[in-house]
């Protein structure tokens, strides 16, 4: 059992999702406060997955495969549902569009070389694009119920525009490498 248990945190976060969806149905401060809270709770589970995997000498093939994709579909699910309830809107949906498209590249190009035995390492700038896309979508998500002098949504939306710049950069950066192997 013990070690399953980073599979389970790993799981844990693609299990979320439909709660941090349904989050959004709920009306006032309360709604944004809760989808908040899963998402911090999501990104608790990230950490410890990895931490505990490699501590406990139990990275697994299952594990390998699912933290890439639990990551990717929280982010999805978190910015399609800001976009279509406006908590992104106007010209920021442009940085929340170009992230969702890098992931997909990025994931189809790692696919692809593993396939030809080519690693992709995980770049230092990319975990900066991480760090500045999770702490934006947690400042959006608790939006307007944030207390007044913390001005949550202008601080989401610059995080977001500066995960969107760095991510444009760590997607040409993979793309770059990712197509010497290509021919």
């Amino acid at each position: 059992m013990k070690n399953q248990i980073p599979n389970l945190l790993t799981l844990s976060r693609i299990i979320v999702i439909p709660a941090l969806v349904a989050s959004f149905y709920i009306d006032g401060p309360v709604g944004n406060w809760i989808g908040f809270a899963l998402f911090a709770f999501a990104g608790v589970t990230d950490f410890f997955d990895g931490y505990l995997a490699r501590s406990m000498n139990v990275v697994s093939p299952l594990g390998r495969f699912l933290d890439p994709i639990a990551d990717k579909l929280l982010v999805a699910a978190a910015l399609m549902m800001m976009v279509a309830f406006e908590r992104i809107a106007g010209l920021a949906v442009l940085p929340a569009v170009v992230i969702m498209c890098r992931e997909i590249m990025v994931s189809g190009l790692r696919e692809h070389l593993a396939e030809l035995k080519v690693p992709l390492p995980v770049t230092v700038l990319a975990k900066w694009k991480t760090t500045a896309q999770i702490l934006a979508i947690g400042f959006l998500l608790v939006g307007d119920a944030s207390p007044e002098l913390i001005p949550s949504i202008l601080i989401g939306d610059i995080l977001l525009w500066i995960a969107g710049i760095v991510t444009v950069q760590t997607g040409y950066i993979y793309l770059r490498t990712g197509l010497k192997h290509l021919d």
